[in-house]
């Protein structure tokens, strides 16, 4: 998997600093541009995966983009929902506990902080898992074009057991694509706008990657020995 490519891509584009300038207008939107940023994104991954030379689409067919970002957004959503429903559950059961202990704050105070320690371990498990498991999610939902293949679990644990040290990688790189979108501060709002958009499109580079080396990787184990 190339890695400075994912920095690159965008400027192959004879368009590309049009392209990047409209994303982040976008992001000026309320919800809308969220996920039209997003569809957009899904789009330059099956780019990617289809190997086109230069991945960044057109803006057009706005409403085929915002209905692949809601889509997007939704698969990402439903990931992360178990750690929503644990937090949740926490902070109803702190509330609980407080009333329990009949008033003796420094006892509810010591085990709160154990719950909620406990919790801290527990979603930083779980949320380097859904960092390795989502990419190859959203890779398949943008292969496919289908809803469901990104809830086909069976297949989407495969490529990421397979293929663990690739999926890392994009792990780590998507870590250092956040901090290239906070550079964007340095140029204060519209910075950010732009730096943001940007970042998303070195994560979307990145899924296609990914779902490219684990499928072709699926597909050489797959072919029988000659």
């Amino acid at each position: 998997m190339d890695i400075g490519s994912s920095f690159t891509y965008p400027m192959e584009d004879q368009d590309w600093l049009k392209k990047i300038l409209i994303g982040a207008v976008l992001g000026l939107i309320p919800i809308v541009g969220g996920f039209l940023q997003m569809g957009y994104a899904v789009e330059a991954i099956k780019r990617t995966i289809d190997g086109v030379p230069t991945p960044l689409p057109e803006w057009d067919d706005w409403g085929g983009k915002l209905v692949k970002g809601l889509v997007y957004w939704v698969i990402s959503f439903v990931y992360v929902l178990p750690l929503i429903l644990i937090a949740a559950c926490v902070s109803v059961g702190g509330a609980a506990l407080s009333s329990a202990v009949n008033g003796d704050s420094d006892t509810a105070g010591l085990i709160f902080a154990l719950v909620q320690a406990c919790f801290g371990c527990l979603a930083l498990i779980y949320g380097l898992a859904v960092g390795l498991v989502l990419p190859a999610a959203i890779g398949r939902y943008a292969a496919t074009g289908e809803f469901g293949a990104a809830f086909q679990f069976g297949e989407v644990f495969s490529m990421v057991r397979h293929n663990i040290g690739t999926y890392v990688i994009v792990l780590v790189m998507t870590f250092v694509a956040g901090l290239v979108a906070s550079l964007g501060i340095i140029a204060c709002f519209i910075g950010v706008l732009v730096t943001g958009f940007y970042a998303q499109l070195i994560i979307a580079y990145l899924y296609g990657s990914a779902y490219n080396v684990a499928t072709q990787g699926a597909m050489a184990v797959s072919e029988p020995a000659m």
